[in-house]
């Protein structure tokens, strides 16, 4: 049922560690080139990035199950006392055009402990070397893997960032399907800080990003081009933030979560009132402060209450 609360604050002050990994984060080499020029020559003739490999001790505290699609590596994390009632398929952040990064591989493990699901996480090709179409392809292609094996109806969609947007592209794609042929969807949708319009239209986005440490207009702009490969940035299967009402609708109950110190939020406000619009058990949950994909800092009181959030969703 839904409420008035859909938007909820769920920190209203920064906690003292978040705080202090903010400044450090703040004096480091950026993940992401801070300008639109910076950017390009980073892209420029780069070697092809390797994503970051599973630690091995996973093996000892997981059940890990690894296979090839497409000619790519997906890797599920078991409970150790076997699958779970839930399976999530994650896709991790980067741009689209970054691998897996080191600290992604602790943010699955902690899900599947404290939620006691297993997690899928697809290792997908990065853009420039591979296209839209190839991670999209792949990401189609675990969804139907796994469809056939676990029960679609206890399937939940998460990604953090680019990630976030590759989960909801994925579930309006499987909307189309099920329209067209009566296919499966997913019994849930789960967005870190997802990155909902690849051309950062809305201008009130320019009043939040001095405050964010990690991304910037003009970066996300250059890459968002970069991986529309010509197609117009509101067009909904490049940026879901526009995608049609009657599609929104047929959505599964879905939870956001964003920092209030991350340009994504402001898009993140629009598509939950979109969603709310249109019929769909939605929330989100926003964090005093907090900067891009914090729930990844997980010492932090906001990533335990964003993965305690998780969990709850999950089990409701």
């Amino acid at each position: 049922m839904l409420t008035d609360t859909a938007n909820e604050l769920r920190s209203p002050a920064p906690s003292l560690l978040m705080r202090g990994i903010k400044w450090l984060v703040s004096r480091q080499t950026p993940v992401f080139p801070l300008d639109e020029a910076g950017f390009h020559a980073a892209m420029a003739g780069r070697m092809l990035p390797l994503d970051a490999p599973m630690p091995e001790g996973f093996r000892k505290k997981f059940a890990v199950e690894e296979r090839a699609l497409l000619g790519h590596k997906v890797v599920t994390l078991h409970p150790k006392t076997g699958p779970g009632q839930w399976h999530m398929i994650y896709f991790h952040g980067g741009g689209f055009v970054r691998p897996m990064f080191k600290v992604h591989w602790p943010l699955v493990a902690e899900m599947v402990k404290r939620c006691g699901i297993s997690v899928t996480v697809p290792l997908y090709p990065v853009v420039p070397e591979a296209s839209y179409a190839a991670q999209d392809a792949l990401a189609d292609a675990v969804w139907a893997d796994l469809a056939a094996r676990h029960d679609p109806a206890r399937i939940i969609l998460n990604g953090d960032s680019a990630g976030g947007h590759m989960a909801l592209a994925l579930a309006l794609r499987l909307v189309a399907a099920a329209k067209e042929t009566g296919g499966p969807l997913p019994g849930k949708l789960a967005l870190f800080a997802p990155w909902l319009d690849l051309g950062l239209a809305d201008p009130a986005i320019r009043a939040v990003e001095p405050h964010d440490v990690m991304l910037k207009i003009g970066t996300l702009r250059a890459c968002g081009a970069l991986v529309a490969e010509g197609r117009a940035l509101d067009d909904p299967a490049v940026s879901p933030l526009y995608a049609p009402a009657e599609a929104l609708s047929a959505l599964p109950p879905t939870r956001i979560w964003t920092g209030r110190h991350d340009i994504f939020i402001v898009d993140s406000r629009s598509f939950l009132g979109r969603l709310r619009a249109a019929g769909v058990d939605a929330r989100l949950y926003e964090y005093e402060a907090a900067p891009h994909v914090f729930m990844a800092i997980l010492p932090t009181r906001e990533a335990k209450d964003a993965l305690g959030l998780l969990a709850e969703f999950i089990a409701s």
